[in-house]
């Protein structure tokens, strides 16, 4: 079976979404920057299937997605573990994988972690809104979330033969969160906002994440809430990928890829981007959290 490149998908899943690398530079007209939550793992299926790192993925949610390539294409699936079928036989996972047209893709339910990449070499060809083919929940810019008989298109291949991300395998990248979730913090401008008590008691305290965390932010729960040293409230301003705002509950919430580009809730500071951001997109609710200093504060 032979025709027009691309995946016509035949489950959607709790959530799949195009992502990209998302569309920085427009905070200043509200609009987020969006993109995959495991940044590191977007940017290895799309190596494995010799796209750009910017070339459009799906990011799926917990229980994967099923797809029919139209005719014969290269994917990879990255970032949580999980079975991957073609046609109902075993194939690789963290792997590239030929699929021949009419081949159907069965991308399982996550073994570990919570989100898992789907690249396609040629990335996926969803029309770009200001630079980007990234799905923002918020906003609701970019191409809806998947629903079946969805039929994605899909963009010529680069130059490069679909090959190996220099060796990276299985094992490289999967993304997979542990026991506890470890977040450095670089304390702000805001942290003056908190009693001093409450920011030493932070650094021996552990949190719980909670079930209310999406791709906007990661909400925590369980754990001593960080009291106001003053009262009032702060004009809204600007926020950062990575910002940890503090509700009147107390309990920090994280900032992930669709947060708003503004918020009045005091920020007492700040993940860096990287790894720890990466490892909190794979994060289940009721995992532990726990905040450590980052560089100086």
């Amino acid at each position: 079976m032979s025709g027009p490149r691309g995946l016509l998908v035949l489950r959607a899943g709790a959530l799949t979404t195009v992502q990209d690398r998302g569309r920085p530079g427009y905070a200043h007209l509200g609009v987020p920057r969006s993109g995959a939550l495991d940044a590191g793992a977007h940017a290895l299926a799309n190596r494995l299937v010799g796209n750009p790192v910017d070339a459009a993925t799906l990011e799926t949610t917990l229980d994967g997605v099923a797809l029919r390539a139209l005719a014969p294409v290269t994917v990879a699936v990255t970032g949580a573990p999980c079975a991957v079928r073609a046609s109902g036989r075993p194939v690789a996972w963290g792997e590239p994988v030929w699929l021949p047209g009419g081949a159907e893709l069965e991308v399982g339910r996550a073994e570990s972690g919570l989100r898992s990449y789907v690249a396609v070499r040629g990335g996926f060809g969803v029309p770009a809104v200001l630079g980007s083919r990234a799905t923002d929940l918020l906003s609701g810019l970019g191409p809806p979330a998947l629903a079946s008989g969805t039929l994605l298109p899909v963009g010529p291949p680069g130059r490069d033969p679909a090959r190996g991300a220099d060796g990276a395998g299985a094992g490289a990248g999967p993304g997979a969160a542990g026991s506890e979730l470890v977040l450095p913090l670089r304390l702000g401008p805001r942290a003056d906002w908190f009693t001093a008590e409450s920011i030493a008691g932070l650094w021996r305290s552990g949190y719980r994440v909670s079930a209310l965390s999406n791709r906007i932010g990661l909400r925590t729960e369980a754990g001593p809430p960080l009291r106001r040293a003053r009262g009032g409230e702060l004009p809204s301003e600007g926020m950062v990928l990575g910002a940890v705002q503090v509700p009147p509950d107390g309990q920090p919430v994280v900032f992930l890829a669709d947060h708003p580009v503004t918020g009045g809730y005091p920020v007492i500071g700040v993940v860096p981007e990287g790894p720890p951001l990466d490892a909190v997109a794979q994060t289940r609710p009721g995992t532990g959290v726990r905040f450590v200093r980052a560089g100086r504060n």
